[in-house]
Protein backbone atom coordinates (compact mmCIF):
# COMPACT_ATOMS: atom_id res chain seq x y z
CA UNK A 1 0.00 0.00 0.00
CA UNK A 2 1.36 3.69 -0.35
CA UNK A 3 1.79 5.82 2.72
CA UNK A 4 -0.55 8.58 0.74
CA UNK A 5 -3.21 6.06 1.02
CA UNK A 6 -2.89 5.00 4.62
CA UNK A 7 -2.89 8.39 5.63
CA UNK A 8 -5.55 9.18 3.86
CA UNK A 9 -7.56 5.76 5.32
CA UNK A 10 -6.40 6.72 9.06
CA UNK A 11 -8.16 10.45 8.41
CA UNK A 12 -11.21 9.11 7.21
CA UNK A 13 -11.47 6.37 9.69
CA UNK A 14 -11.00 8.84 12.51
CA UNK A 15 -13.97 10.56 11.17
CA UNK A 16 -15.89 7.85 10.64
CA UNK A 17 -15.37 6.55 14.74
CA UNK A 18 -16.30 10.05 15.28
CA UNK A 19 -19.55 10.22 13.64
CA UNK A 20 -20.86 7.64 16.16
CA UNK A 21 -19.31 8.95 19.75
CA UNK A 22 -16.10 6.87 19.67
CA UNK A 23 -13.18 8.74 20.28
CA UNK A 24 -9.48 7.02 19.66
CA UNK A 25 -6.97 7.75 22.71
CA UNK A 26 -4.80 10.56 22.95
CA UNK A 27 -1.14 8.62 21.27
CA UNK A 28 -3.45 7.92 18.15
CA UNK A 29 -2.41 11.65 17.48
CA UNK A 30 1.12 11.76 17.97
CA UNK A 31 3.61 12.23 14.72
CA UNK A 32 6.29 9.72 14.14
CA UNK A 33 8.11 12.38 16.03
CA UNK A 34 6.25 12.61 19.17
CA UNK A 35 6.74 9.18 19.42
CA UNK A 36 10.54 8.73 18.44
CA UNK A 37 10.81 11.22 21.60
CA UNK A 38 8.93 9.50 23.78
CA UNK A 39 10.19 5.90 23.00
CA UNK A 40 11.70 5.48 26.70
CA UNK A 41 7.89 5.97 28.19
CA UNK A 42 5.93 4.06 25.78
CA UNK A 43 6.74 0.47 25.83
CA UNK A 44 2.93 -0.01 27.14
CA UNK A 45 1.63 1.13 23.71
CA UNK A 46 4.77 -0.63 21.43
CA UNK A 47 5.04 -3.49 23.60
CA UNK A 48 1.10 -4.24 23.22
CA UNK A 49 1.06 -3.59 19.50
CA UNK A 50 -1.34 -0.41 20.63
CA UNK A 51 -2.30 1.37 17.76
CA UNK A 52 -3.04 1.71 13.72
CA UNK A 53 -3.99 -0.62 11.79
CA UNK A 54 -4.71 -0.69 7.95
CA UNK A 55 -4.30 -3.76 5.83
CA UNK A 56 -4.75 -4.85 2.05
CA UNK A 57 -3.78 -8.66 3.37
CA UNK A 58 -0.87 -8.28 0.99
CA UNK A 59 -3.65 -8.21 -1.70
CA UNK A 60 -2.99 -5.05 -3.26
CA UNK A 61 -6.22 -4.17 -3.70
CA UNK A 62 -7.35 -2.16 -0.22
CA UNK A 63 -11.19 -1.51 -1.74
CA UNK A 64 -11.48 -5.21 -2.23
CA UNK A 65 -9.86 -6.91 0.18
CA UNK A 66 -8.70 -4.59 3.32
CA UNK A 67 -9.50 -3.75 6.80
CA UNK A 68 -9.20 -0.82 9.07
CA UNK A 69 -8.04 -1.38 12.73
CA UNK A 70 -7.03 0.67 15.67
CA UNK A 71 -6.05 -1.41 18.77
CA UNK A 72 -7.06 0.29 22.32
CA UNK A 73 -5.88 -1.74 24.52
CA UNK A 74 -3.77 -5.72 24.88
CA UNK A 75 -2.88 -7.94 27.27
CA UNK A 76 0.73 -9.92 27.58
CA UNK A 77 0.49 -14.12 26.73
CA UNK A 78 2.27 -14.70 29.74
CA UNK A 79 -0.34 -13.23 31.86
CA UNK A 80 -2.86 -15.48 29.65
CA UNK A 81 -0.72 -18.34 30.27
CA UNK A 82 -0.19 -18.03 33.98
CA UNK A 83 -4.63 -16.73 33.57
CA UNK A 84 -3.84 -13.75 35.72
CA UNK A 85 -3.41 -10.06 35.05
CA UNK A 86 -4.84 -8.14 32.22
CA UNK A 87 -6.14 -11.13 29.38
CA UNK A 88 -8.08 -9.22 27.48
CA UNK A 89 -8.11 -7.32 24.57
CA UNK A 90 -9.75 -4.11 22.57
CA UNK A 91 -9.96 -3.49 18.60
CA UNK A 92 -12.13 -0.44 17.15
CA UNK A 93 -12.33 -1.64 13.34
CA UNK A 94 -14.07 -0.56 10.06
CA UNK A 95 -15.13 -2.88 7.32
CA UNK A 96 -16.36 -0.84 4.12
CA UNK A 97 -18.73 -1.85 2.43
CA UNK A 98 -17.67 -5.03 0.27
CA UNK A 99 -14.87 -5.07 1.50
CA UNK A 100 -13.42 -8.43 2.95
CA UNK A 101 -12.06 -9.36 5.24
CA UNK A 102 -10.85 -13.06 4.12
CA UNK A 103 -11.43 -16.05 5.76
CA UNK A 104 -9.25 -17.29 9.15
CA UNK A 105 -9.14 -18.33 12.05
CA UNK A 106 -7.72 -17.70 15.83
CA UNK A 107 -5.10 -20.29 17.50
CA UNK A 108 -5.70 -19.13 21.11
CA UNK A 109 -8.33 -15.87 20.72
CA UNK A 110 -11.47 -15.98 21.79
CA UNK A 111 -13.40 -12.53 20.04
CA UNK A 112 -16.69 -10.88 20.48
CA UNK A 113 -17.46 -9.03 16.46
CA UNK A 114 -19.78 -6.30 16.85
CA UNK A 115 -21.55 -4.09 14.81
CA UNK A 116 -21.09 -0.59 16.47
CA UNK A 117 -23.20 0.95 13.66
CA UNK A 118 -23.13 1.95 10.16
CA UNK A 119 -24.93 -0.85 7.68
CA UNK A 120 -24.76 -5.12 7.96
CA UNK A 121 -21.95 -7.19 9.09
CA UNK A 122 -21.79 -10.24 7.01
CA UNK A 123 -19.68 -12.88 8.88
CA UNK A 124 -19.43 -16.21 6.23
CA UNK A 125 -18.96 -19.17 8.85
CA UNK A 126 -17.26 -22.40 8.47
CA UNK A 127 -15.73 -25.32 10.80
CA UNK A 128 -12.44 -26.62 11.30
CA UNK A 129 -11.30 -30.04 10.81
CA UNK A 130 -7.42 -30.90 11.52
CA UNK A 131 -6.40 -27.44 11.77
CA UNK A 132 -8.09 -27.03 8.31
CA UNK A 133 -11.59 -24.50 7.06
CA UNK A 134 -13.60 -27.98 6.61
CA UNK A 135 -16.61 -26.33 3.96
CA UNK A 136 -18.52 -28.93 4.78
CA UNK A 137 -18.86 -28.76 8.84
CA UNK A 138 -20.93 -25.60 10.14
CA UNK A 139 -20.46 -24.32 13.60
CA UNK A 140 -22.08 -23.91 17.00
CA UNK A 141 -21.43 -20.30 18.21
CA UNK A 142 -23.38 -17.60 20.46
CA UNK A 143 -25.24 -14.57 19.55
CA UNK A 144 -25.36 -12.41 21.97
CA UNK A 145 -25.59 -15.16 24.68
CA UNK A 146 -27.91 -17.42 22.56
CA UNK A 147 -26.28 -20.89 21.26
CA UNK A 148 -27.28 -21.48 17.95
CA UNK A 149 -26.01 -23.86 15.38
CA UNK A 150 -25.35 -22.65 11.43
CA UNK A 151 -24.70 -24.66 8.31
CA UNK A 152 -21.29 -24.46 6.75
CA UNK A 153 -20.99 -21.35 4.34
CA UNK A 154 -24.08 -19.33 7.01
CA UNK A 155 -23.73 -15.52 6.07
CA UNK A 156 -24.37 -14.22 9.58
CA UNK A 157 -26.26 -11.29 9.60
CA UNK A 158 -25.37 -8.82 12.44
CA UNK A 159 -27.75 -5.50 12.56
CA UNK A 160 -26.25 -2.70 14.85
CA UNK A 161 -26.18 -3.63 18.51
CA UNK A 162 -25.75 -7.13 17.56
CA UNK A 163 -22.93 -9.16 18.12
CA UNK A 164 -21.24 -12.88 17.75
CA UNK A 165 -18.83 -15.05 19.99
CA UNK A 166 -15.79 -16.65 18.10
CA UNK A 167 -13.74 -19.53 19.48
CA UNK A 168 -10.11 -20.67 18.72
CA UNK A 169 -10.43 -22.83 15.63
CA UNK A 170 -14.19 -20.82 14.29
CA UNK A 171 -13.35 -19.86 10.61
CA UNK A 172 -14.66 -16.73 9.33
CA UNK A 173 -14.52 -13.93 6.79
CA UNK A 174 -16.88 -10.60 7.25
CA UNK A 175 -17.63 -7.94 5.09
CA UNK A 176 -20.28 -4.64 5.75
CA UNK A 177 -23.29 -4.95 3.42
CA UNK A 178 -25.63 -1.62 2.70
CA UNK A 179 -22.84 0.83 4.19
CA UNK A 180 -19.98 0.76 5.82
CA UNK A 181 -19.63 -0.33 9.33
CA UNK A 182 -17.96 0.35 12.57
CA UNK A 183 -16.78 -2.83 13.99
CA UNK A 184 -15.77 -3.83 17.39
CA UNK A 185 -13.76 -6.39 18.69
CA UNK A 186 -13.34 -7.35 22.64
CA UNK A 187 -11.47 -10.82 22.91
CA UNK A 188 -8.39 -12.42 25.11
CA UNK A 189 -4.86 -11.25 24.37
CA UNK A 190 -4.25 -10.37 20.41
CA UNK A 191 -0.86 -11.34 18.55
CA UNK A 192 -1.62 -10.68 15.03
CA UNK A 193 2.29 -12.16 14.57
CA UNK A 194 1.24 -15.37 15.10
CA UNK A 195 -2.48 -15.77 15.63
CA UNK A 196 -3.94 -15.84 12.09
CA UNK A 197 -4.08 -18.92 9.96
CA UNK A 198 -5.86 -17.53 6.56
CA UNK A 199 -7.36 -20.16 4.29
CA UNK A 200 -5.56 -18.59 1.26
CA UNK A 201 -1.82 -19.03 2.09
CA UNK A 202 -1.27 -15.93 -0.46
CA UNK A 203 -2.83 -13.75 2.32
CA UNK A 204 -0.28 -11.98 4.78
CA UNK A 205 -1.78 -10.13 8.09
CA UNK A 206 -0.10 -6.72 6.86
CA UNK A 207 0.64 -5.41 3.91
CA UNK A 208 4.07 -3.77 2.04
CA UNK A 209 4.15 -0.08 2.30
CA UNK A 210 5.51 2.64 -0.46
CA UNK A 211 6.69 5.00 1.14
CA UNK A 212 5.15 8.20 -1.04
CA UNK A 213 4.96 10.80 1.64
CA UNK A 214 5.71 10.33 5.15
CA UNK A 215 3.74 8.82 7.56
CA UNK A 216 1.04 10.88 9.18
CA UNK A 217 0.82 8.20 12.31
CA UNK A 218 3.06 5.73 12.64
CA UNK A 219 1.38 1.66 12.17
CA UNK A 220 2.03 -1.01 14.57
CA UNK A 221 3.94 -2.73 12.12
CA UNK A 222 6.18 0.85 11.94
CA UNK A 223 7.59 0.39 15.18
CA UNK A 224 10.35 -1.91 14.48
CA UNK A 225 11.74 0.28 12.25
CA UNK A 226 10.82 3.85 12.89
CA UNK A 227 11.37 3.52 17.02
CA UNK A 228 14.83 1.74 16.86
Amino acid sequence: MKRSAINAIMREGEAFMRSFGFVLPPFSRWSPDEMRARKAEIDGITGASLGWDITDFGLGDFTKTGLFLFTVRNGRFADLQRGRGMLYAEKAMIARKDQVTPAHRHLLKAEDIINRGGGTLVIELFGDTDGQCDRSKGVRLATDGLWRDFAPGHKLRLAPGESVTLMPGDWHAFWAEGADVFVAEVSTVNDDNTDNIFEDPAVTRFSGIEEDEPPLHLLVPDYADWLR
